[in-house]
């Protein structure tokens, strides 16, 4: 069963659970997924990597405007977002750790050659595709600038 029809189906299920605030999470993934399958040009299939793209793209969102409400003092806000960001992240693969995050970084900059922070790009690009759903990319970001600062 693909991602999107995992979505679909929990969403069939937390609307016979009458389950408001989940229901609302789902269907903002839902809608972000409708949106991707009308942005590229009619193609009615969406793949796993787009549907992951999206729901972490969604958890950010939901994550930033959290903390936005909690700086203004909007408490039931921010537990809104909170826990709609906690019913989306359910859909991501887990995350990695800093020190795995790390090591993969460590093993990508010696299998390209990496001799040094100009050689950024080379290792962004194949830390953001190997480690894509697994660790947000800020912290990637992070990561690989210590390591090519190191060498």
């Amino acid at each position: 069963m693909s991602l999107a029809e995992q979505i679909n189906t929990d969403i069939k299920s937390a609307m016979l659970a009458k389950e408001k605030e989940k229901l609302e999470a789902l269907r903002a993934i839902k809608a972000q997924i409708m949106l991707a399958k009308t942005e590229k040009g009619g193609n009615s299939d969406v793949s796993d990597d787009d549907v992951l793209k999206i729901v972490q793209k969604l958890v950010k969102q939901r994550k930033e405007s959290a903390e936005v409400y909690n700086a203004n003092g909007r408490e039931e806000l921010a537990q809104k977002e909170s826990f709609e960001g906690e019913v989306i992240s359910q859909y991501l693969p887990a995350q990695l750790s800093e020190a795995e995050v790390e090591a993969a970084v460590k093993q990508i900059a010696t299998e390209v050659g990496a001799t040094g922070p100009q050689d950024m790009g080379k290792v962004m690009g194949i830390a953001t595709k190997k480690l894509g759903g697994q660790a947000e990319g800020k912290l990637i970001a992070g990561i690989v600038k210590y390591v090519l600062a190191s060498l």
